[in-house]
């Protein structure tokens, strides 16, 4: 689970930022919203409020580009995106640093880089103890070198963790955890395991979604008591769809219904896991079309697509032939039915295209759904009504706000002392938190 995330010279944001997911000794209201670890209660959720380009779409792309970089390198966009509100900040490091827990145990890695070159300056990763000391795992340093915690290695671990350190020399566009999960055998018993263990977690358990994201993993989909369910849970939403239906469509219908590049990737992506697995079985969102596929070798793709049924009606729809908020909503969908354990999913807009009514009610399903698993949710909206204390504690909300040097800053609802029947929504409108629009006066001539 996250507990903590720390950015600087990202983006918008210039000095040092923190969201925390510790919870508030002080506040006592939704206890199942919290899931304690060892001696430490982490928050389930964390909601984001700001104005526009304030920061909260960059608060979501550090978790997009931090998982991008451990899974890829450093792209190559990054040249451009440390904080450009100052000249300086060409050349100053970024930091970036997560802190979370997988399987009880609690991490801090992080990593520093120059932007403007790609290059990696520093990165390290240590083990959190409950009484606040840390054991350092590894550290690397500027020329690539490696500082590991050897205590209880064998020879064999040590001399093989040598040979990687030196291949390492001179990456400095790559992370060495990555480096470390780039076909290296470590068994579960080995003291190198935790490079496996906490690369898999953030590369696999971070899940974030965007508004312009376009492919997303609906396994559910495939099976009929999940259809039914699927059924049951968009009547629930009053989206005017009785019944989802699949139907097969052939290679040529497929690709005359997605872009040509999206095309390319995809039978790349297929190509790649045929040579691995012999199989693929994916489902994708592109745009207004929605598929499953499955392939194996030599074999035609078998392409389905998903019709939908509106009460009496005699002809059935197709996916783009539903209204934006409908869409949305499968896209969320996947949040509800997922049965996967200590997930972090951050969400960019989460209201977009949704009636606040239908944003409570995703809202209330999704905890309801995930009450006694350590799942998360954090999500950026402009959505004042769902600012309730009926829906989320006060330390679960917090603020992004443009300062006079036009950096982002973060804060919580925490930091404001209020009454726990004060309507939140109405003090927010009203600029009692800040971070909403400041309009300049104009005059038409």
């Amino acid at each position: 689970m996250l507990i903590k995330a720390a950015i600087k010279n990202f983006k918008s944001f210039d000095d040092l930022v923190e969201i925390n997911m510790i919870s508030s000794s002080k506040i006592r209201s939704h206890k199942d919203h919290k899931v304690k670890i060892k001696q430490t209660s982490i928050l389930k959720n964390g909601v984001i409020y700001g104005a526009n380009a304030a920061g909260k779409s960059n608060l979501v792309g550090f978790f997009d580009f931090f998982s991008w970089t451990l899974r890829n390198g450093m792209p190559i966009d990054a040249s451009n995106l440390f904080c450009r509100n100052k000249e300086e900040n060409k050349f100053k490091e970024t930091e970036f640093e997560l802190s979370f827990t997988v399987n009880d145990k609690f991490y801090a890695y992080g990593y520093k880089a120059i932007l403007s070159e790609r290059k990696i300056t520093s990165e390290w990763l240590f083990e959190l103890k409950q009484d606040g000391s840390a054991k350092k795992l590894f550290e690397r340093y500027e020329d690539c070198s490696i500082e590991l915690e050897e205590k209880g290695m064998t020879d064999f671990e040590k001399n093989r963790f040598k040979v990687y350190e030196e291949d390492f020399v001179g990456n400095e566009s790559q992370l060495f955890l990555s480096e470390m999960n780039r076909n290296k055998k470590i068994e579960d018993d080995s003291k190198l395991f935790f490079f496996k263990e906490v690369f898999e977690w953030l590369t696999n358990n971070i899940i974030v979604l965007t508004p312009n994201r376009s492919l997303t993993n609906f396994e559910y989909y495939y099976d009929d008591q999940s259809m039914q369910e699927i059924n049951k849970l968009l009547a629930s939403f009053d989206t005017g769809i009785s019944e989802i239906s699949i139907k097969r469509i052939n290679i040529e219908e497929f690709s005359e219904k997605i872009p040509k590049e999206i095309y390319k990737e995809f039978k790349e992506d297929v190509e790649n896991h045929l040579k691995k697995k012999g199989k693929v079985r994916m489902s994708m969102r592109i745009n207004d079309n929605f598929f499953n596929i499955i392939a194996k070798d030599n074999e035609e793709p078998e392409i389905s697509t998903i019709c939908l049924k509106h009460g009496r009606s005699f002809y059935d729809f197709d996916f783009e032939d539903e209204s934006d908020g409908t869409r949305r909503i499968f896209g969320l969908i996947d949040m509800i039915l997922s049965n996967r354990d200590d997930i972090l999913y951050v969400v960019d807009e989460l209201e977009r295209s949704l009636h606040p009514k239908l944003t409570a009610h995703f809202l209330k399903l999704f905890m309801e759904k995930h009450s006694d698993r350590k799942v998360q949710l954090l999500f950026s909206t402009h959505e004042d009504t769902i600012m309730d204390i009926d829906l989320f504690r006060r330390d679960e909300i917090w603020f992004v706000e443009r300062n006079g040097f036009n950096s982002s800053e973060l804060y919580s609802l925490d930091n404001f002392k209020e009454r726990y029947d004060k309507k939140l929504s109405k003090a927010y409108l009203d600029g009692r938190y800040g971070a909403i629009p400041v309009f300049t006066s104009f005059q038409f001539r």
